[in-house]
């Protein structure tokens, strides 16, 4: 078994315990403005505020944050509370290294005078130049075939061709909106669904190939069943996690437990 450490403890009071420079990825995602009843879990933007310097304090040089979040909807207009931790990041360091989408092949429909959402923001902040990334590669569309010409707008306006000579490559670096199955089949772990709002699998095994390697420390301070705990147990990462609830902690354990028997 890697290491793995589970935390019956709120984020912060987790956090305030670590070491410096301890911590080379973090993906989480924090409870969504107070959407849903995490166990009595409550997460204000004050708060938030200490968690994200505590994290920037934990975190070596060259770590990143995977931070999935999303926006509640309250008389007709969305919050941008999504954004307002964006800029909070930026503000005390961070760089806003990507701004990510999280999409969903089977969104839940509801009854909204506006187009449906589909997506969350899954922001990725690096503390510096992030010391790792191992592209995603997916086969090019029009692979092998003779490139036909590129045409883009200069500085001055003026229409150009770029020198695109030669075929197109068989494989390219995927795009930053990821595209997963939510609800029931997100994780063939069914005991997972347990937890009200569980990460899909293959999203945090993505992350860990594109930002880690095998060894380096993986944080999620905002834990839940453990979803990101298991994939790392199954991709070779040290894991550290908190969560508040000692019913999630418990369920995180048993669900670790079982899959390495």
């Amino acid at each position: 078994m890697n290491q793995i450490k589970i935390n019956n403890t709120d984020c912060l009071s987790g956090l305030k315990k670590m070491e410096d420079c301890s911590i080379d990825l973090v993906i989480t995602s924090p409870p969504y403005e107070n959407l849903r009843d995490y166990n009595g879990y409550v997460f204000n933007f004050n708060y938030f505020k200490d968690v994200a310097n505590e994290l920037l304090r934990c975190l070596k040089d060259g770590a990143v944050i995977i931070w999935v979040v999303a926006d509640k909807t309250s008389n007709g207009s969305e919050s941008g509370e999504s954004f307002r931790q964006a800029l909070y990041f930026k503000e005390i360091g961070f760089k806003l290294w990507d701004t990510m989408i999280f999409a969903k092949f089977n969104p839940t429909p509801k009854n909204h005078r506006r187009y449906e959402q589909e997506f969350e923001y899954m922001f990725v902040f690096a503390k510096g130049k992030p010391k790792c990334f191992n592209p995603i590669l997916i086969p090019c569309k029009f692979n092998g075939q003779e490139r036909t010409g590129t045409y883009r707008h200069n500085k001055n306006g003026q229409l150009k061709k770029l020198n695109t000579a030669g075929n197109v490559k068989e494989m390219k670096i995927k795009g930053n909106i990821w595209y997963y199955t939510v609800g029931k089949n997100c994780t063939k772990v069914l005991l997972a669904h347990k937890h009200q709002a569980i990460f899909p699998d293959k999203l945090v095994e993505d992350h860990l190939i594109t930002w880690s390697v095998e060894g380096d420390v993986v944080l999620d301070p905002f834990m839940g069943s453990g979803t990101v705990a298991r994939m790392c147990n199954k991709m070779n990462r040290a894991f550290i996690g908190f969560e508040i609830s000692k019913e999630y902690c418990e369920l995180a354990e048993k669900l670790i437990k079982s899959i390495e028997e």
